[in-house]
C-alpha cells in the first residue's frame, strides 16, 4: 500500500473509486468532472492516493480555500484496512502545515463515515446542506489528540 499526493492522471481511477461507494453516491455522476478534480488538486488544495498493485483504491482532497474536506472516499472493496485512516491523517497534517484555520466537512448522519470522524475527534458544528451534519477540526484539537 502506497499513500501519496495524488496526480492528474489518477483523476480516471479516482473518479471510479468516488462512483464505487455505497454511501454518499452520486446521485449522477456526471455532477463531478474531471475539471473539479484537476481544480482542487492544483488550485484549491492538495489531494493524496493510495494505491495498491498499480491501482487507486481511495483518495481524499482537501479545499484550503474553503477550509473543507472536499473528498474522502475508499473502494468498498478495499475498506476496514486502515486506508481511510491513512488518507485522513496525512490530509490534515497537511493542511493544519499551511493555515491555522479550521476545517470543516458534512456527512450524511447515520453512516459510516459520521462514525469515522467522530472517532478521529471531529466536533458537531450544526447542519449543512440538505441535512447533512457539518463537523469541525480545529489545529489545536488536531494537534492535540495526534500528540506522540
Amino acid at each position: 500500500m502506497i499513500v501519496r499526493q495524488a496526480k492528474l492522471n489518477d483523476i480516471p481511477q479516482m473518479q471510479i473509486v468516488r462512483n464505487s461507494v455505497k454511501e454518499n453516491a452520486l446521485s449522477n455522476p456526471g455532477l463531478v468532472t474531471y475539471e473539479d478534480y484537476e481544480n482542487y488538486l492544483l488550485k484549491r488544495g492538495r489531494g493524496w492516493a493510495c494505491e495498491i498493485e498499480n491501482r487507486i483504491v481511495a483518495f481524499a482532497i482537501v479545499d484550503i480555500v474553503d477550509k473543507n474536506v472536499w473528498a474522502l472516499f475508499v473502494d468498498p472493496a478495499f475498506e476496514a484496512r486502515g486506508i481511510g485512516k491513512k488518507l485522513h491523517d496525512s490530509m490534515l497534517d497537511w493542511y493544519f502545515n499551511q493555515t491555522n484555520d479550521t476545517l470543516w466537512l458534512g456527512t450524511a448522519p447515520n453512516t459510516r463515515a459520521e462514525k469515522f470522524y467522530r472517532t478521529k475527534g471531529w466536533r458537531e458544528a450544526g447542519v449543512h446542506g440538505k441535512g447533512e451534519i457539518k463537523f469541525e477540526m480545529s489545529k489545536k484539537i488536531w494537534k492535540e489528540l495526534n500528540k506522540k
